[in-house]
């Protein structure tokens, strides 16, 4: 590993709230230029581990580091960007007063254009903040997050609330953001954003991470498959074989979900000659998700 590409990391890292071990040992690096995406079921240790590398808390045992430095060194924070899932901005501010302010924290702030054009605020900067729907707010919150021109963007479920053209504005502004080589650490329940944008995907359950690598990778884990084709054979009836998971029509069209592709494809043609635009493709990624978390359980 390159270590001048690395910005972040946890070293055996473990966080316990009274009884209940939220993080247990965790290792994880972030590098420059990636989207590292942690997946996990609520209570699985994602915004703990956040915390710890936001410097916001510390390990009982292990370490966090931001550049090599402890994250709570202000060297550090001035190097960062954070979308959390609760804000604390001044609400009778304006959004563009709320940009200014937030600029005037780092050494090197972006642009106020950059960040409207980033964010895609530009009907929000005379808005007063508390005024503003969830949904807006989540697009304030995230322009904030950029305002310090970040090496590494932490965003802890940013999409929670925002329309489909908010959500691609902050899809597209994260892969600029990366073209830069900016880090961004990501968590998210829609698992279809983080399979768009993951470099590396970690899956935490029960404050471990039960699965790390790319979105390939961790699909990769997963036997299952998923079989469309064109067919009259009745659904219900393919969901009886044996090693098929589920089979549902959709149009003229059969999905099917199983585990033993090669013999399901082969009774699908001996049964129906007539059998059409045959697909199998891999799991995606939230099924692959569902199957790790289930066996981590």
């Amino acid at each position: 590993m390159n270590e001048s590409q690395v910005v972040a990391r946890l070293d055996t890292a473990s966080k316990r709230y009274g009884g209940v071990l939220a993080l247990d040992r965790v290792d994880l690096v972030v590098r420059r230029g990636e989207v590292l995406a942690m997946l996990g079921p609520n209570g699985a240790g994602k915004t703990t581990a956040i915390s710890l590398l936001l410097g916001l808390l510390k390990t009982d045992t292990g370490r966090a580091t931001l550049f090599d430095a402890a994250p709570q060194a202000l060297a550090s924070r001035r190097r960062i960007g954070a979308m959390l899932q609760t804000a604390g901005v001044p609400e009778t501010l304006h959004v563009g007063e709320l940009v200014e302010l937030f600029r005037s924290y780092y050494p090197r702030p972006r642009t106020v254009a950059d960040i409207v054009e980033l964010a895609g605020i530009g009907d929000l900067l005379k808005r007063r903040y508390g005024k503003l729907s969830g949904g807006q707010q989540r697009r304030a919150q995230f322009a904030l997050a950029l305002a310090g021109n970040p090496e590494i963007l932490f965003l802890d479920e940013p999409t929670t609330g925002l329309d489909i053209d908010a959500r691609e504005t902050l899809w597209k502004t994260i892969r600029t953001l990366l073209g830069e080589g900016c880090a961004v650490v990501l968590t998210t329940h829609y698992l279809e954003e983080a399979e768009a944008l993951a470099t590396r995907v970690a899956v935490l359950a029960r404050g471990r991470i039960v699965a790390a690598g790319s979105v390939q990778e961790i699909r990769a884990r997963v036997a299952q498959r998923q079989i469309r084709c064109v067919s009259a054979l009745v659904a219900g009836e393919i969901a009886q074989w044996p090693q098929v998971r589920s089979a549902t029509r959709n149009g003229e069209r059969i999905e099917i979900v199983t585990d033993a592709a090669e013999a399901v494809v082969r009774q699908l043609l001996a049964t129906d000659a007539a059998l059409t635009e045959l697909e199998v493709r891999r799991a995606g990624l939230a099924e692959a998700f569902v199957e790790i978390t289930r066996e981590a359980a």
